[in-house]
């Protein structure tokens, strides 16, 4: 176990993430540092090269002078080397070296011996010159340039050589130096930074790991469980899109467990009477009452077996087939089936005058529950009216009738399945009508209102969009003006 834990601390997110954080800056900062090294010492190298060539180009003028003064001028090299050496002023790190033949005349300032040590045959070759010579030299500890002429003096054809020696060793170890302890101090300010980031990272990613808690503590059973959002950021966006999940699938799951009980409870009533009649069947003589009572039972629990099933194909993407149909001549065809199943006062109160793409016969099967609905709830002689509009990109069928009404506490979940109104308790079905309906409708991308008084009736009206560019289901919030009053 507690192999298994350090391996997840170490391929967790968090701490990829800062390897990879790390392993760049460093990368960058090492990168950095070292340009920047190399460039401070190119500089180096070139002000060295420079001072040396200007210095030289000043004792060859010199040597120039003294040559054109004829008698007047040094008897000798030795002379002139001591008249060159006499006006010459030194700077910091400079060297200048005068050779006579295959010896040094003088150096000017004191060369230090280690230079002549470290390079035992620069003496040679700087005797032995037989053209100006330019080079770098670094060794271990020390990096110096020169620049060499040779001198042949005509008065006395002595022959001799000036050298110009620049050592920038102290500004490669000033340079070293400064990088150094600018490295250091930038390792130390990453490890800080390293450390802050960590705890950031942890800050950051804490709701993720919450994710991950309340999906572990959420089971079949409890399902309340959710993330606390903090921020605007995408960690905030990703636990909200993560809560409304979890409230959809607890909604989900409620509904099937409340579908699960309800169906339940309503087949086992005609199971049991069933059951119990055939278990009597052969005790009595006249069977025939029997059958029947029982075929009437599974006559029942087969139409609530296709209601169940409807309202399961309604959450399919297959469940409509969307054609065009013309509006005014299907609220006819409804209203011409509808005042065939019972005594009442029908009457058609108009007829949109508009194409419409639906699936005719799931909104007619819609349109006849409603009318099912309005018969059980009106007597003989009870107005029972179906009409249709349009109105802008919205579709309107409605069937009102002026029966007893439905109570407003009725009219908060008569679109749930398996309730029915009070006063309707008695009465055949099973409370999935009015579900049906509102499944077809919200297939259809619209919705069911209802507007009900008791004692004065209720219109039932099925808002629907004149164009189904997709099968969706969305819930409408606005009240219609066009509402027929009952």
């Amino acid at each position: 176990m507690v192999g298994k834990g350090w391996y997840r601390a170490i391929s967790s997110v968090r701490t990829r993430l800062l390897v990879w954080y790390f392993l760049l800056t460093t990368g960058t900062v090492f990168i950095s540092i070292k340009t920047t090294y190399s460039i401070f010492c190119a500089r180096i190298g070139v002000q060295a090269e420079n001072s040396a060539l200007q210095q030289a180009n000043q004792l060859n003028v010199l040597v120039e002078k003294y040559r054109l003064k004829g008698k007047q001028g040094p008897d000798n090299i030795d002379t002139l080397f001591q008249w060159l050496l006499s006006s010459y002023v030194p700077t910091r790190g400079e060297y200048i070296i005068t050779l006579v033949g295959n010896r040094i005349h003088e150096t000017k300032p004191e060369l230090p011996s280690d230079v002549l040590e470290q390079h035992p045959g620069l003496v040679q070759t700087w005797a032995g010159l037989a053209k100006e010579q330019r080079q770098h030299i670094e060794t271990q500890g020390q990096h110096l340039y020169y620049v060499a002429k040779p001198v042949v003096w005509n008065r006395t054809q002595e022959t001799g050589s000036i050298v110009v020696l620049n050592d920038s060793t102290t500004e490669y170890q000033i340079a070293e130096s400064a990088i150094g302890l600018v490295m250091r101090m930038t390792f130390g300010l990453l490890l800080i930074f390293f450390l802050l980031a960590w705890f950031t990272a942890g800050r950051v990613l804490y709701p993720l790991r919450l994710l991950t808690k309340t999906a572990h503590s959420i089971t079949e059973s409890d399902m309340t469980q959710r993330i606390p959002v903090q921020g605007k950021d995408e960690i905030a966006e990703l636990a909200t899109t993560v809560n409304e999940m979890l409230d959809r699938l607890q909604a989900a799951f409620d509904s099937q467990k409340e579908f699960l009980k309800d169906a339940s409870h309503e087949l086992r009533t005609p199971i049991t009477v069933i059951q119990g009649h055939l278990e009597m069947l052969k005790y009595q003589p006249q069977k025939e009452e029997t059958i029947a009572l029982v075929m009437d039972e599974l006559e029942r629990m087969s139409r609530l077996v296709n209601d169940l099933l409807l309202l399961a194909k309604a959450e399919r993407s297959d469940f409509l087939r969307l054609k065009p149909e013309e509006l005014d001549w299907l609220t006819e065809e409804i209203y011409l089936k509808a005042r065939g199943l019972a005594k009442r006062d029908w009457r058609l109160e108009s007829k949109g005058l508009s194409p419409i793409t639906v699936d005719r016969q799931r909104l007619t099967q819609a349109v006849m529950n409603l009318v099912q609905n309005a018969i059980r709830h009106t007597k003989v002689g009870d107005t029972i009216a179906l009409g249709s509009a349009v109105k802008g990109d919205r579709a309107y069928f409605w069937v009102r009738d002026t029966g007893e009404g439905i109570s407003p506490d009725d009219q908060k979940r008569i679109f749930e399945r398996f309730v029915r109104a009070t006063g309707d308790l008695q009465s055949e079905g099973y409370g999935l009508g009015l579900s049906i309906v509102a499944a077809i409708a919200q297939s259809h991308g619209g919705q069911v209102e209802l507007v009900s008084q008791l004692g004065h009736g209720s219109t039932f009206m099925i808002v629907l969009p004149l164009v189904q560019d997709a099968v969706t289901s969305t819930t409408l919030n606005a009240r219609h003006p066009i509402l027929p009053s009952s």
